[in-house]
């Protein structure tokens, strides 16, 4: 992120001295979670009920905006909306009380209106049929006329109106689209910004912040056309939106990112690469809230929508609730955040360029010609004595989640658990094992199925996945030893013959593993090629806060400068360190390598790659001029 630390502070500053108001339908998210062994039969159905073994409820749609600005730090905030003379009703306005919230713009309709209410259903985990109420609404002119008064008087003690739109029956019928439109016009000092789902262009003045397919509606695009998911496409519904409006327009396209259009630039911020296990529902107001944190403060656009994303970055993490930012979560993720790169090429190979008719697929330009520096990944880079851990891991893991019940477990259950696991270790391919087995613990914790007493912590899980994997790797290091099979046998096509070509070329080798680095320093030696890496061979050392690829890379910088980080170049197989390379500015090979066959292209790997920020793609190192073409003369003549 280009957000610095200063800005920051000016940012949760301004938060404290500006006044915000949020106008717009206000609703209340019930979650319910049930638990089988409190069912009972009912005497009077003979039916079997649903036993609630927990309640939980949150503040949803202008609610869940409002309380990301709370959460923040803002210290005035008014709520302007309807709800109903009921139960949720009342509960609602104490919750926004607890908040700190100014509920003096909160009318009370006593008949024709139920407070919007989403009530979420959970058993094992697992969201059953939803049950709402609010749906059938009608707004009295008494309470749109007391609403918009409200609003009227509220705008001397604002300095920043938010307006949401969530329900085609809300608060927005046409009357109080009118009302509120007029005063949009007649004060053009105040700044609004909109997040409607329906009713976009109904309001001018106001900046708007809405999703890809609202936009391509907006558009006039047809339900059917998907285009709009292209970067190209949407650039085009972007400009002519901001023509329209004369208003800045800020599209999200949920993992791919947003984009923002202001007349002058188009500013696009790519989307968190997160592995944990998410959940996105209100990451659309975790934005809308952090867009106006920033608009309010000054920051500039791009550092706006950084710090906008930052925000739904730490509440989508945040299961079975819709989740808040704080001012403390925030500032612990914009220095940590990593981003989904080129996400339209990585999903689309068929959009794929070639370096001179060889396999070394272009992404972007390398940023050096003169490499004085190569980094090599270990595993799936050059060797494959591990090949095959994934196999290991992934049943391991499904078993840790399910516990010793496991084959007592809903099918339905089961499937999600091995859903989620597959999902996180794709996500987490190249990071510390230590690292992954931490996530494992927490997924443990997710489900729920393990008592607590009895869950490990990462170095217990990893003892234990290690025990697996290192049976699975004594066979092959056996046959090794005993002639049986050669070096060859376990190393990527080519891997060997170009370490020693780069160091032919004078280029320091280091390498850098995520294995633990006794294991890495052995298996090196035991392949023939240790010796190759003249800058060192270091992997992981049983610290959690000690990532091999990035203490690399800073013990270069150190070396060398930072001004110099594009005199380092990047192998590696795993999205780690193609990502790390990105952020410090030098250039990342993606290894997509086929560990089976040991050549040829893995379509898995190249996708995780091309999103981490890989400059070029190659499926082996069968074809070194080109990759010697693409490094050492692409740069100098792509400048020329």
């Amino acid at each position: 992120m280009t957000i610095t630390p200063a800005q920051l502070d000016a940012l949760f500053d301004s938060l404290k001295q500006r006044r915000f108001a949020v106008i717009g339908d206000f609703c209340i998210d019930v979650y319910l979670f049930l638990d089988a062994t409190g069912s009972e039969v009912s005497v009077e159905t003979g039916l079997r009920t649903n036993a609630v073994h927990s309640m939980r409820l949150s503040a949803g749609g202008a609610g869940n905006v409002t309380a990301n600005l709370t959460a923040m730090g803002a210290t005035e905030v008014l709520a302007f909306g309807i709800r109903g003379n009921d139960l949720y009703g009342r509960e609602y306005e104490r919750m926004l009380a607890e908040l700190g919230v100014k509920t003096e713009g909160f009318i009370v309709q006593d008949s024709g209106w139920a407070t919007c209410t989403y009530t979420k259903v959970y058993e094992d985990t697992r969201e059953q049929p939803r049950v709402d109420f609010g749906n059938f609404n009608t707004q009295t002119d008494a309470s749109c006329n007391a609403l918009l008064a409200a609003i009227e008087a509220g705008l001397p003690k604002v300095d920043l109106f938010l307006v949401n739109q969530q329900l085609v029956r809300g608060i927005h019928t046409p009357a109080f689209r009118a009302g509120l439109a007029e005063i949009v016009r007649a004060h053009p000092e105040k700044t609004f910004i909109l997040d409607a789902r329906d009713y976009v262009d109904d309001y001018d003045g106001m900046i708007r912040k809405l999703n890809d397919s609202e936009a391509a509606r907006a558009a006039g695009f047809p339900p059917e056309d998907c285009s709009y998911r292209r970067i190209d496409t949407l650039t085009r519904i972007g400009r002519v939106l901001y023509h329209r409006w004369a208003q800045p327009v800020i599209i999200t396209r949920g993992d791919r990112g947003s984009v923002l259009f202001d007349g002058t630039d188009v500013l696009e911020v790519p989307g968190l690469h997160l592995t944990r296990r998410i959940d996105t529902v209100g990451a659309g107001d975790s934005i809308f809230a952090g867009l106006a944190a920033a608009f309010a403060a000054g920051l500039p656009h791009r550092q706006s929508l950084e710090f906008a994303t930052a925000v739904a970055g730490v509440t989508i993490q945040k299961l079975f609730q819709t989740g808040t930012a704080s001012e403390g979560e925030i500032r612990a993720i914009v220095p940590a955040a990593e981003y989904r790169i080129n996400p339209e090429l990585a999903e689309s190979p068929e959009l794929a360029s070639y370096w001179n008719g060889s396999e070394c697929e272009v992404v972007g330009q390398a940023a050096s010609a003169d490499f004085r520096y190569a980094i090599f990944d270990h595993d799936g880079t050059i060797s494959t004595l591990r090949e095959g851990w994934e196999t290991i891991m992934e049943p391991f893991m499904v078993e840790s989640v399910l516990g010793e019940n496991g084959a007592n477990v809903d099918r339905a259950v089961r499937a999600q658990v091995t859903e989620d696991v597959h999902e996180y270790i794709q996500k987490t391919t190249g990071v510390q094992t230590l690292v992954q087995m931490e996530g494992l613990a927490d997924l443990v914790r997710a489900f729920n199925l393990v008592p607590e007493s009895e869950i490990r912590d990462a170095a217990g899980y990893k003892q234990r996945y290690l025990d697996r994997l290192n049976r699975h790797i004594a066979t092959r290091t056996a046959k090794l030893s005993r002639a049986e099979l050669q070096p060859s046998d376990f190393t990527i096509n080519g891997a060997v013959g170009y370490l020693k070509r780069l160091s032919a070329r004078g280029i320091r080798l280091y390498l850098a593993s995520g294995t633990d680095e006794e294991d890495a320093r052995r298996e090196a030696h035991l392949l023939g090629y240790a010796d190759l890496f003249n800058g060192g061979i270091y992997g992981a050392r049983g610290d959690i806060h000690h990532d091999p690829k990035k203490a690399v890379l800073e013990m270069i910088l150190a070396e060398i400068g930072r001004q110099n980080a594009p005199g380092i170049v990047t192998f590696g197989d795993g999205p780690v360190e193609i990502r790390e390379t990105w952020k410090r500015g030098g250039t990342g090979i993606g290894v997509a390598s086929d560990e089976v066959r040991r050549f040829g292209l893995n379509p898995a790997k190249r996708k995780r790659l091309v999103l981490a920020g890989a400059t070029a793609i190659v499926p082996d190192f069968s074809q070194p001029d080109a990759l010697d073409s693409f490094l050492f003369e692409g740069a100098r003549s792509q400048n020329e």
